[in-house]
């Protein structure tokens, strides 16, 4: 039975870029005291999409589609994507990727938007084969102002497996702009009064237990007993001091569920208790699944209550505590978490100073050589890569990265990755080189992961065509914790830089 694609790390990263970056829209422009711009608005697209796809055996499945695109050249857009079930029996059912798309307006506030979407997934016992996606629509939208809402017509299929659905959705678009700027990095006097990028003010690393309530069970209707371990992130945007919204991604990495991932948009408010703690509460709302658990659709509801406590101006550890449910299916737990915070900006600051950092959006594919299977056996496979780099000095980054399988018969397969980076100063026309240390978990598509926990360590050369592009060729080793995938790795990526203005 194959399992739900893992979604963490950079998984979030690009999901909370689409969910939230709406918020950032703006036509600002913010000047140095020399007068020169120093933040600049590329256009973009929020879009969200919901449709029903038809399975083999005369089944349907909800899928939700959310996306963030950026306008590289006049009407043409491009950016990362993803899709995930949200009605059905096929919960836990997701696949990430790119979306390439060109918007046209035909008359009055009538446009026409045509694309194609690649990408890799599967998970939550659908046919997916190898994994692969392939979805080209044609879309009318109408302009309110606000917003843009139309219908679509689309075609979902896997070449290599054994779905392949012609339907009509409803889609969503908000135009908003990507700021970024092109000032070499350090601290200026002058303070933005916008934020950059990805538009998220704190970002977290999580690791916590859930202890599954007597009536949760599998797919197979066996009894869910044991307490399951779990790792995932969460980036959140202050609304105002006291109310905060975000995403958050988790997946299992042991309790015999590899495999178990979660996908949730939030909502929640804090108060300070003393100038070092705060008390807060959160709900969300979302999409889970995978690991053979009986999450009926994959609709997932998530409640919790956490005390944060601040060790420095950027960093605060916030432990929690609550409870999780699926509505629709046979999975609820009590959970507790602890969670290292980290404070991307500082929106109210009256300090009037900001930094420049600069960042990295990657995309590509990954070759895996002989990744252990559950039948004993060994194959090759490959995966869709999707990346994001922030640097903490000129050469050192923290990174988070989401992986998930398009071709080798591991549909299904996906892993969440974070860790450190280091690149080399340039080496010479344009060359430049560096090294990254990565630990995550991985579940489905048939791959012997075990609990889920892996470490990744890689090594990297590439070459720089702007100072926004670049490609490089990566190569590396994998190797889960407990099972027996232990594999070596070939990658190829195509580098995206840009830099941030944050507040001090």
């Amino acid at each position: 039975m194959k399992s739900h694609p893992l979604k963490t790390s950079a998984l979030v990263v690009s999901l909370c870029i689409a969910a939230l970056g709406g918020l950032c829209k703006s036509a600002y422009a913010a000047e140095s005291e020399q007068g020169s711009e120093v933040l600049k608005a590329e256009h973009a697209l929020l879009h969200f999409g919901l449709e029903k796809i038809k399975l083999p055996g005369n089944e349907s499945m909800g899928m939700l589609n959310t996306s963030y695109l950026i306008e590289f050249s006049p009407e043409w857009y491009f950016g990362p994507s993803v899709y995930g079930s949200v009605s059905g029996k096929h919960g836990g059912f997701y696949t990430i990727g790119g979306e390439l798309t060109w918007r046209h307006p035909l008359v009055s506030r009538l446009s026409l938007e045509t694309g194609v979407y690649a990408g890799g997934g599967g998970g939550g016992t659908a046919l997916v084969g190898g994994g692969l996606m392939l979805r080209p629509h044609a879309d009318l939208t109408w302009d309110f102002g606000a917003y843009r809402a139309g219908i679509s017509a689309s075609q979902v299929r896997f070449p290599n497996g054994h779905i392949n659905s012609n339907q009509l959705g409803l889609i969503l678009d908000f135009d908003t702009d990507f700021l970024h700027t092109d000032v070499a990095a350090g601290d200026y006097a002058w303070s933005p009064t916008e934020r950059s990028g990805v538009g998220f003010d704190r970002a977290m690393i999580v690791v916590g237990r859930y202890q599954p309530k007597h009536n949760s069970s599998f797919i197979s209707g066996a009894p869910l007993q044991q307490s399951i371990a779990y790792a995932g992130t969460r980036m959140e945007r202050y609304l105002n001091p006291n109310v905060f919204a975000g995403l958050e991604a988790n997946g299992a990495g042991s309790g015999g569920v590899a495999g178990y991932a979660e996908y949730l948009a939030n909502i929640g408010a804090e108060i300070p208790v003393t100038n070092s703690l705060k008390l807060g509460t959160r709900v969300g709302l979302g999409m889970g699944g995978g690991g053979a658990i009986a999450v009926g659709g994959g609709i997932m509801v998530k409640a919790g209550v956490y005390v944060s406590a601040n060790v420095s101006k950027d960093f605060d550890v916030n432990l929690e505590g609550g409870m999780v449910d699926s509505p629709n299916g046979n999975f609820r737990a009590t959970y507790g978490s602890v969670a290292l915070q980290w404070d991307l900006d500082h929106p109210f600051s009256t300090d009037g100073g900001a930094t420049v950092v600069a960042n990295e959006w990657i995309g590509g594919t990954q070759h895996y050589f002989g990744a252990a299977r559950k039948d004993g056996s060994k194959r090759d496979m490959d995966s869709v890569t999707l990346q994001l780099n922030r640097y903490v000095s000129d050469n050192l980054y923290l990174t988070g990265q989401a992986h998930s399988a398009y071709s080798g018969n591991a549909g299904g397969y996906s892993v969440g990755l974070i860790g450190g980076g280091y690149r080399v100063p340039e080496i010479g026309s344009g060359l430049y080189a560096g090294a990254e240390m990565l630990a995550g978990a991985a579940g489905g598509g048939g791959v012997d992961t075990s609990g889920g926990f892996l470490v990744q360590p890689v090594a990297y050369i590439g070459m720089q065509f702007s100072k926004n592009l670049a490609a490089q060729l990566n190569v590396g080793r994998i190797k889960s914790l407990k099972g027996k995938l232990n594999s070596n790795l070939l990658g190829l990526g195509v580098s995206y830089s840009f830099d941030t203005v944050n507040r001090l």
